[in-house]
């Protein structure tokens, strides 16, 4: 998946503001409205499989996917957002299970934005946990590391002092 920010606006059936996230947008392979990409583009702009895709929609994970008049799959730049934003949340280790409630309160609109909150601030305190769990983990290797090159130091400074003793 790319790691590209973008902003995902997700609207809801209802008119109200879109769920969007504070990165700065992405720039879109095609303007809105020219925005008609097939399963094999969205898997080369994405680097998901089209399993992958296949599987989103089948589980609910992605809204539904418009169809061309051969009922072949076609994307929208929205349908790329939501992909990279589902790509974010696959980082954090959201479990699938809660991202595909996530999708479905979105989908049910504004009445699920306090749900949609806890869901997301309990992903953020995991985050959090496993940032404070790598950060322990960084400086174990560091004082290993800093073993390492103090006796390869050590090790070098006597084989000199062995070659020109002085």
């Amino acid at each position: 998946m790319q790691t590209t920010a973008v902003t995902t606006a997700v609207t809801t059936e209802e008119a109200g503001p879109a769920d969007t996230c504070s990165s700065p947008p992405r720039r879109h392979p095609r303007p809105e409205g020219e925005d008609s990409y097939t399963i094999s583009e969205v898997v080369a702009f994405t680097g998901l499989s089209a399993h992958t895709l296949r599987w989103y929609e089948r589980i609910g994970l992605m809204a539904h996917v418009d169809r061309s008049h051969t009922g072949q799959r076609r994307y929208t730049n929205r349908d790329l957002d939501w992909l990279d934003l589902v790509g974010m949340l696959r980082l954090t280790g959201m479990p699938v299970a809660d991202m595909v409630r996530y999708a479905e309160l979105v989908r049910e609109g504004e009445s699920t934005y306090g749900e949609r909150y806890e869901l997301l601030e309990s992903t953020r305190r995991d985050v959090l946990a496993r940032i404070d769990e790598l950060r322990d983990t960084l400086a174990v290797l560091d004082r290993k590391i800093t073993f390492y090159a103090d006796a390869g130091r050590a090790t070098a400074y006597e084989a000199e002092r062995v070659k020109s003793p002085g």
